[in-house]
Order: structure tokens, then C-alpha cells, then sequence
């Protein structure tokens, strides 16, 4: 039998994730109080629905899906109406937080008996039918959330700690997200230096894959630039306060604060790199 699963919230992947398991015949639970009308309408486009906390706690999976920053404050609020439920299931920690974050999660659930899993998610929203988002899990029942591989989505259990998963997420997002906010820092810097243009035809003469990788990730970070703050704040506590290089992935946390204020206030910089991407 399909199990019941419920996501919070109903963003852009969780809907994407609730898409995938309702067309394979999955129930989706989610919460909509004070969630704004896109996001209602995502989760009635994706087959979720609306369900208090009670309701919620009764489904075989819960996957917390947010962004970073509310990862803490949900298993919070939560923890109470786990602990009263009459079964125990499985509490999934899909946020992208770096291992010491997803520890204060596994803490806030493991009194209220339930199961824990430490999950990454790697790619975009995903859409029925493709294969290009993963989720990787790490913990003791990180096989159990496997089972979901069955009802459309891909599940890759990993060997390790139990943040592993929490750990490959920050490694990868410090990769791509880190080179994209490297990448936008050069092309502003070389526009307001006068060498934009040889910059773009040195790039595409000698760094042809950089620069596609470029086209790619920087228009399409845009809209999302607000939700990479705290990841890369939790990206550079990842690699540790200690370290030196951890501050050039707060500098990249504090390029996205620049673009999210651009975004919504008068598209400069966001201007800019359109011009030097010629788009």
C-alpha cells in the first residue's frame, strides 16, 4: 500500500517532491496556515492537502522541506505533537544545514520517540518521470526512507554518521553554489572596471564549460538568491569557523543578501550580469 507522507512546506520542491509521490498513488499531508496563495496553489497543483499538526504526525514519513534558517523552529513546534502521537514514525530532516544543525534537529526529535533521518537534497524541484534530483540519507533508518524509491523518488542511503547526508549536501552546495557567487563577483567587478567584454570573450575562448556553467547558474539563482543566505552561512559553519577559507563562503552568503535586495528593489546588479551573460 502507498504510505502517507507529509511535507512541509508546500515551496517549489516541496510541491515538486509531493508531485512526484501523488502521481504514484502517495497521499501528501502539508501545512498551510499562514503559507501565502502561491504556495496554496502549488500544493493544490501538486495533489497535496491541508492538514493540522495532529494530522500531520500520523503519516508514515514527515520530510521537513524549508528553507535553512526555519529547520530549528519546525522540529520545534512540532516535537510536542510527536511526542503525543500514538505511533511512532519517521521525522526527515531534507533542509539544507550543515551537520551541527541537523544534530540540534535529531536532538529536538529523538525525545519525542520517533525515528530520524538526515537527508540532502541534490537538484532541482523535481517533476514525475525524472532523475535529476536525489536525495541522499544518512542514520540508522535511512534504508526505511528508501522505500519512497518505489513511489517516485530517488533514495540513496549512505554509509557514515548520522548527518552524513547533511555533510555531502554542504560539499556539494559549497561547490556549485560557491563558484556561482564567485562567478557573479568577477563579472560585476570586471563590469565596473571597464574589461566586461574580454572578460566574457576570454572566458568562452579558453573556459568554455566555466562559462556555460555561468549562463546556467546565475540567472537561474536570481529568484532563489534569498534562500541562499543561510545555506551558505551553514556552508561556511560546515567548514568551520576555524578555518580561513570558511570566510570566503560567508562573503558568498552576503553577494546573495546584495542580489535578494536587488531582485526585489531595482535590478542593477542583476542588470549587469544579464549584459555580460548577453541575455
Amino acid at each position: 500500500m502507498p504510505p502517507t507522507v507529509a511535507i512541509i512546506a508546500a515551496g517549489a520542491m516541496g510541491a515538486g517532491v509531493a508531485q512526484c509521490l501523488t502521481a504514484r498513488g502517495v497521499t501528501v499531508l502539508t501545512s498551510l496556515a499562514g503559507r501565502s496563495a502561491a504556495s496554496v496553489k502549488r500544493a493544490a497543483a501538486a495533489g497535496m492537502h491541508d492538514a493540522d499538526d495532529r494530522t500531520l504526525a500520523e503519516a508514515d514519513f514527515v520530510l521537513s522541506i524549508l528553507p535553512p534558517g526555519e529547520a530549528v523552529a519546525l522540529a520545534r513546534r512540532l516535537a510536542p505533537t510527536l511526542a503525543a502521537a500514538g505511533r511512532k514514525t519517521i521525522f526527515v530532516d531534507c533542509n539544507a544545514v550543515s551537520p551541527p544543525t541537523a544534530q540540534i534537529v535529531a536532538d529536538v526529535i529523538a525525545p519525542t520517540g520517533w525515528g530520524f533521518v538526515d537527508a540532502g537534497i541534490i537538484g532541482p524541484p523535481p517533476r514525475p518521470g525524472t532523475t535529476s534530483t536525489k536525495f541522499y540519507a544518512s542514520g540508522p533508518q535511512a534504508r526505511d526512507l528508501a522505500t519512497l524509491n518505489d513511489f517516485g523518488l530517488i533514495v540513496r542511503p549512505l554509509d557514515g554518521p548520522l548527518t552524513a547526508a547533511s555533510s555531502l549536501k554542504m560539499s556539494y552546495a559549497g561547490i556549485t553554489k560557491g563558484l556561482t557567487a564567485l562567478g557573479a563577483t568577477m563579472m560585476l567587478a570586471a563590469a565596473r572596471g571597464g574589461s566586461a567584454e574580454a572578460l566574457h570573450a576570454e572566458l568562452a575562448e579558453s573556459q568554455a564549460g566555466l562559462l556555460s556553467f555561468f549562463e546556467r547558474m546565475v540567472p537561474s539563482m536570481y529568484g532563489k538568491a534569498y534562500r541562499w543566505v543561510a545555506e551558505l552561512d551553514e556552508i561556511a559553519a560546515f567548514v568551520g569557523a576555524d578555518r580561513p577559507e570558511s570566510a570566503m563562503l560567508s562573503a558568498s552568503a552576503r553577494l546573495y543578501e546584495t542580489i535578494a535586495a536587488d531582485v526585489a528593489g531595482d535590478n542593477r546588479e542583476t542588470a549587469v550580469l544579464d549584459q555580460f551573460l548577453k541575455r
